[in-house]
C-alpha cells in the first residue's frame, strides 16, 4: 500500500451507481426537448438553485416540484421537478462493487460522498453503502459537493489529511475543490476507465 494514501472516497451516482445523465438524455429525447437541456437547468444558478436547495434538504419535493418547473420554464420548456426525481433511480454497477471491495481487503478506509435527495433506499442501494466505513450525504449535512466544507467534513471523519485521499467522482466540477485540497482525484468517465486508474494508482 503507498504510504501517501490511507482512504478512498466515492462518488455514487456516476460511479457506483449509472449516472442519471443518461436517463436525462432519454426523457429529453422523449419529450421533445433540446439536447441537454435538464443540464443546463442545474447549471443555472448552481450554488442555490432547486437542485442545489433540495440536495441540502432545504426545500421537501413538493417544493422542488414547482420550481423546477419555474427555473425550467424560464429557459423555455417547462419540466417538473417530480419528473426529474423519478430519473435518479439508475443500476448499480457490479464492476466499481467489486471495485470497492478490493480497495476494503486492501486496508484503506472508504467513505462515500454523495449528493443525494431523502427518499426510500433500495435494499440493494442499501446493501452497497453498508459496504463503506462511513456515508456523507449533503441531504443530512446542510452542505454539499463542490461546497469546500463538504469535504472537510469528510476527512476530518475520516482523521485524514487531504494528501492522504483518493477521491472518485464523475463530474469535474465536483474535483476541482478536492484536487485544490491535495487530494488525488480519478474523473469517472466510464467503469472499465475508473478501474484500471484506481488500480494502477493503488497498486492493486
Amino acid at each position: 500500500m503507498p504510504s501517501t494514501i490511507r482512504a478512498v472516497f466515492w462518488d455514487f451516482g456516476g460511479v457506483i451507481l449509472s449516472s442519471p445523465f443518461h436517463a436525462f438524455t432519454e426523457y429529453e429525447q422523449a419529450h421533445g426537448l433540446p439536447e441537454n437541456f435538464l443540464r443546463t437547468v442545474n447549471t443555472v444558478n448552481p450554488d442555490d438553485n432547486a437542485w442545489a436547495r433540495i440536495e441540502r434538504q432545504e426545500i421537501t419535493a413538493a417544493e422542488f416540484d414547482a420550481e423546477f418547473a419555474e427555473e425550467s420554464e424560464r429557459l423555455g420548456h417547462r419540466v417538473p421537478g417530480a419528473d426529474m426525481l423519478a430519473l435518479l433511480e439508475g443500476e448499480l454497477r457490479p464492476e466499481m462493487i467489486d471495485l470497492l471491495d478490493r480497495v476494503i481487503a486492501a486496508g484503506y478506509d472508504t467513505a462515500c460522498l454523495t449528493n443525494n435527495v431523502v427518499s426510500e433506499m433500495r435494499p440493494d442501494v442499501r446493501a452497497v453503502m453498508d459496504r463503506f466505513g462511513f456515508v456523507l450525504e449533503s441531504s443530512k449535512a446542510g452542505v454539499r459537493k463542490p461546497e469546500l466544507a463538504f469535504y472537510e467534513m469528510a476527512c476530518a471523519q475520516a482523521q485524514v489529511d487531504p494528501s492522504e485521499v483518493v477521491f472518485l467522482d464523475d463530474l469535474g466540477i465536483n474535483l476541482k475543490p478536492a484536487r485544490a485540497m491535495g487530494m488525488t482525484t480519478i474523473k469517472v468517465v466510464d467503469p472499465h476507465q475508473a478501474i484500471a486508474d484506481l488500480e494502477a494508482l493503488l497498486q492493486l
